[in-house]
């Protein structure tokens, strides 16, 4: 059995994200999305919340469990006996950070892949800063993020 993480911090999920968490589902026997905390960034959502969202559009997906983590990766792969990272890409640019990431990670756990995803071409510009601007500025963001938490998402947006 296979276990694979997906790690971000998910600020909220956007289509995007869930675009990658769907189809490493069907590749791996178990796939942990896990949020992390990143001291650079600075989340609107609690950590809490952000699992709840994760949990409320993953839910009809039987193989993915949903869990935060604040530490290296790597430890936390280790804890769940995972082989596998899973990094999502939407650009080049994208791939020079992610790049450095899986260098360093493979530095620490050499068991421990990194594998990359390409999102789907629709969900190429998409990114969770976006949707939280859109949304601060009264904007759509319907086809952005999952329709179960677009309401809670623009609420909690405008309340900021």
């Amino acid at each position: 059995m296979i276990t694979a993480i997906y790690p971000g911090s998910f600020d909220p999920i956007t289509n995007g994200h869930l675009d990658i968490i769907q189809r490493a589902a069907t590749i791996y026997d178990r796939l942990v999305v896990t949020v992390m905390s990143n001291s650079s960034k600075k989340p609107i959502f609690s950590l809490q919340k952000r699992v709840e969202f994760i949990e409320k559009v993953t839910g009809d997906i039987p193989n993915v469990t949903v869990e935060s983590y604040s530490g290296l990766l790597v430890d936390f792969a280790r804890q769940k006996q995972a082989k596998v990272i899973i990094k999502g890409l939407r650009a080049v640019s994208d791939f020079e950070y992610e790049f450095q990431m899986a260098l360093m990670n493979r530095k620490l756990n050499n068991e421990i892949e990194t594998m990359f995803l390409m999102t789907q071409s629709q969900y190429s510009y998409l990114s969770s800063s976006v949707v939280k601007e859109v949304a601060k500025l009264g904007g759509c963001i319907k086809e952005l993020v999952p329709e179960s938490i677009e309401a809670e998402v623009i609420q909690h947006c405008n309340q900021k």
